[in-house]
């Protein structure tokens, strides 16, 4: 028997709708590249996004088209998150930080007709652009004006009739916006997203035991849009109705301390690296910016150090939540949220919880699978993590070479080798790739990796495997030391070592000026390893 609830199909023209029937009156704010503030209500961002769908199909785009975006965290960008899909078209991001090469090969692969540039990316356009089949590139600029060859995106919404923009009632799984991976194991390959996994991702991210995103809130996404969709925040924001202040290009610590206090946000979020670095500015002039509005600071991408969680908690009262997830899961997978038992435990035991990985969000579900068989969720035994959900990917656009990272029965394998613990809460103990096998037993480089920037004189700490004769690999430790502030092997080997069992500890420090990062800032090991290729401690 089947029930009688209507078949309504979640897409984005429903939270767009949303938006324009509810919170008309709520503000967006965006840092323009001069620095100066650009305003405007959810009412503007509506009538210009419906513009935005008239004008593509002026342009001869089609229901499937992919139109691809070069951009900053703008309101602009963010007209083309909703614009795009609710004109039947797929949004398709592209990150600007990436080699020429590598964005050849994602617009290409990804067939992009329609190519949004934000002005002070037209040079990164222009290292490609001949090399791709766009049709029509767009500049996103303020003052109306177009480089030779582009067109205008004001003129552009200028031409077009608000009124020709009907909301579309098309089915749920037809393709939304998709993002590449990194391309650190290969070639960058596609995640294809839907309107019905996008509606259902944004849902997720709002509710209580997730981020807790309402209309009252003012959401600052310093994670760029052009990763994987900004972790969902622009979708999830709108669909609340809150306040989205954008910062544009303008990631330095001084920008957005100064977003932070002048807007009252009360929820960021962003990688590792970004907020180390506010961390030390608030550290330097601890009474100059007012954060108390703030509730919620999400770190993901990568580890977040325990030393950072308990910084922001201890001495500015910002409570830092540690998310996971990959392009793969639209993002979020889990969240370091802490239930009703862990907030029995003390505030140490509970620290330890806060810097895990956390548990999954609702309508994930996760598995561990080791070399003998499903791992136990007992916080100890070790395997590779499983996820599946809906939005988590069935398999990757047009790259059948990506098959193996999909189980028979429908699961995706991660790559990260995880202990599961009695909560659910997962605690990822490296990349598949990254583990360092010493004498057959395992160590986990981002342990240490954690353990290293917890020293009051480290900013940034990266652990490798190095060949050795004896115990096949030793661990290396890269070392980028806060500015004034100095340290030697000694004390960074006695440092961990009330921590560590002895052959965990590092074979060598080496104090570098800085890491190779990704595009996305996680620490680039393939590099590292590159660098240090040859390199022989001394043997023991």
């Amino acid at each position: 028997m089947k029930g009688l609830a209507q078949n309504f199909q979640l897409t984005l023209p429903y939270i767009l709708r949303r938006a324009d029937q509810l919170y008309g009156y709520r503000e967006i704010v965006t840092r323009r590249p001069d620095k100066s503030f650009h305003r405007y209500t959810y009412a503007d961002f509506v009538s210009r996004s419906k513009k935005l769908a008239v004008a593509l199909k002026k342009l001869g785009v089609e229901s499937g088209d992919r139109v691809g975006t070069l951009g900053w965290n703008t309101y602009q960008h963010l007209e083309a998150y909703f614009g795009v899909p609710c004109s039947g078209a797929v949004l398709h991001t592209l990150n600007p930080r990436l080699h020429e090469d590598d964005l050849t090969f994602i617009a290409d692969h990804a067939g992009d007709k329609v190519m949004l540039v934000d002005e002070t990316l037209v040079s990164v356009w222009e290292k490609f652009r001949d090399r791709v089949g766009v049709e029509h590139a767009i500049v996103v600029t303020e003052s109306g004006e177009a480089p030779e060859g582009m067109i205008s995106y004001e003129e552009l919404l200028a031409d077009a009739d608000e009124s020709d923009f009907e909301y579309p009632d098309f089915d749920e799984n037809q393709a939304a916006a998709m993002c590449y991976t990194s391309g650190t194991t290969g070639r960058p390959k596609g995640a294809l997203y839907s309107h019905r996994s996008t509606v259902l991702h944004s849902m997720m991210a709002a509710m209580g035991n997730t981020f807790s995103l309402t209309e009252s809130d003012c959401v600052l996404p310093v994670v760029p849009m052009f990763h994987v969709n900004a972790w969902g925040l622009p979708y999830a924001s709108v669909l609340v109705g809150a306040k989205l202040m954008m910062p544009g290009p303008h990631l330095d610590p001084a920008s957005m301390l100064e977003d932070f206090e002048e807007e009252a946000v009360t929820f960021t979020a962003g990688v590792p690296t970004v907020f180390l670095a506010v961390l030390q500015a608030l550290d330097a002039e601890p009474e100059k910016y007012d954060l108390s509005k703030m509730h919620s600071m999400i770190i993901g991408g990568s580890a977040v150090p325990k030393g950072v969680i308990k910084a922001y908690g201890e001495r500015h009262g910002i409570n830092v939540v540690h998310a996971w997830g990959m392009t793969e899961m639209s993002p979020i997978g889990t969240v370091s949220t802490l239930n009703s038992e862990i907030e029995k435990l003390s505030e140490e035991e509970q620290l330890d919880y806060k810097a895990k990985q956390g548990y999954p969000v609702p309508l994930v579900e996760i598995r561990a699978r080791g070399e003998e068989g499903f791992a136990a969720w007992d916080g100890e035994s070790l395997g590779e993590l499983e996820v599946r959900g809906p939005w988590v990917a069935s398999s990757y656009y047009e790259a059948p070479e990506g098959d193996d990272k999909f189980t028979d029965d429908g699961w995706f394998k991660t790559g990260d080798i995880v202990t599961i613990d009695k909560y659910g809460f997962i605690k990822i103990t490296d990349r598949s790739k990254d583990l360092i096998k010493s004498g057959g037993e395992w160590i986990s480089s981002v342990e240490l990796e954690n353990a290293l920037m917890a020293h009051p004189a480290v900013a940034q700490a990266a652990v490798i495997a190095i060949p050795h004769e004896k115990w096949d690999e030793r661990p290396l430790a890269a070392i980028v030391l806060k500015e004034g502030e100095s340290a030697t092997e000694e004390d960074l080997h006695g440092h961990l070592e009330k921590d560590f069992a002895k052959f965990w500890l590092p074979d060598a420090y080496e104090f570098v000026e800085s890491i190779p990062m990704t595009a996305t800032g996680k620490f680039q090991k393939l590099k590292l390893r590159e660098q240090f290729e040859g390199y022989t401690p001394a043997q023991s």
